[in-house]
């Protein structure tokens, strides 16, 4: 049976409690030291989905730094941009938008589209800036990575861990911080198109000021998120989710908690980088499309309480609780 790896309140043991359905990796931890407050399947392989567009937009960020790119540099929308599936832009071939507007669209809209536009611009293909991606990985010690797309639509081979997107996480918000704006926005106007964020957590989770979502019925419903309180700041990384409640809730949960115990992680916790490595229980990642967006989907299964899950930390001990379907898609 699937085990999963609980970080203990004081000092920081690993310990280990059976797996139920839709337990996903998650991950809270503080990103200038490497703290990690909370960890549950780290390094477990998982389709990264739209979390991918961080590393597209950390290359993006590294080709701004360059001045090999600016953020007035005109993107074109190629035939293949056109091609990618939603969430999209919707621009037609040959219409442009600046690097600057392409970047804030990514992240608010996660469009394909302009992913392809901002690959194609800063690296010449999405070939090329595909290998930049998967160099950027193992520089920043993402050992368990690996992209084929710009974007995370479904493709074999892209994977990741909630351990490495951790790391990616924290080089974002280290490295390029003048950056941070970005992943606050929760709106973009685009000609006259108005893009509102998926990222329900700016508007509900006092203190919350970034990252990304993502989803593919595969990988579940993802999330990479920030909040800063009193000067603390802390990263949340879930994976796996049935449905963006579920997402939501667990991630509020987990940072709620986060704050609440900072003192003493950050005096007993572990290192992100030295957290014990869990060997994985498969060589491949789950593949949830048949329970997220299978026709015979539950309509709910979701028990109140995700906050016991975490509450029985202080026990050293976790409650799973049973959490909602939903296919919406959200790339």
């Amino acid at each position: 049976m699937p085990r999963r790896a609980l970080l203990s309140f004081l000092v920081g043991a690993v310990l280990m409690a059976p797996s139920e359905v839709f337990a996903g990796p998650a991950l809270v931890f503080e990103p200038y030291n490497g703290t990690v407050f909370y960890a549950e399947d780290p390094d477990a392989l998982w389709f990264p989905a739209s979390l991918t567009k961080l590393m597209t937009a950390y290359v993006a960020f590294e080709a701004l730094k360059a001045g090999t790119v600016t953020p007035d540099t005109k993107l074109i929308c190629s035939k293949e941009a056109t091609e990618q599936a939603p969430s999209k832009l919707w621009l037609k071939e040959g219409e442009s938008i600046t690097l600057n507007v392409a970047l804030k669209v990514l992240i608010v809209r996660s469009a394909n589209d302009v992913a392809v536009m901002v690959a194609e611009g800063v690296a010449g293909s999405q070939e090329a800036f595909v290998a930049r991606m998967n160099e950027t990985a193992q520089h920043l010690g993402m050992t368990h990575t690996h992209y084929v797309n710009v974007n995370g639509l479904p493709q074999e081979g892209q994977v990741t861990t909630a351990r490495d997107l951790a790391k990616l996480a924290r080089a974002i918000i280290v490295v390029f911080p003048d950056h941070a704006d970005l992943f606050s926005t929760e709106q973009v106007q685009v000609g006259k198109q108005v893009i509102r964020t998926h990222n329900r957590m700016l508007a509900s989770f006092p203190g919350a000021d970034g990252m990304k979502t993502g989803f593919i019925c595969d990988s579940g419903f993802n999330i990479v998120a920030s909040a800063t309180r009193d000067g603390r700041k802390l990263v949340a990384v879930v994976l796996g989710e049935p449905s963006i409640v579920a997402r939501t809730d667990l991630a509020t949960d987990l940072l709620e908690n986060g704050f609440k115990r900072y003192f003493w992680k950050s005096l007993f916790g572990t290192s992100l980088d030295g957290l014990m490595v869990q060997a994985s229980l498969s060589d491949s990642p789950a593949h949830l499309h048949h329970s997220v967006c299978g026709v015979a989907r539950p309509k709910s299964t979701r028990r109140h309480g995700i906050k016991s899950k975490l509450h029985g930390l202080n026990a050293q001990n976790s409650r799973q609780p049973a959490r909602a379907v939903s296919a919406r898609a959200e790339n």
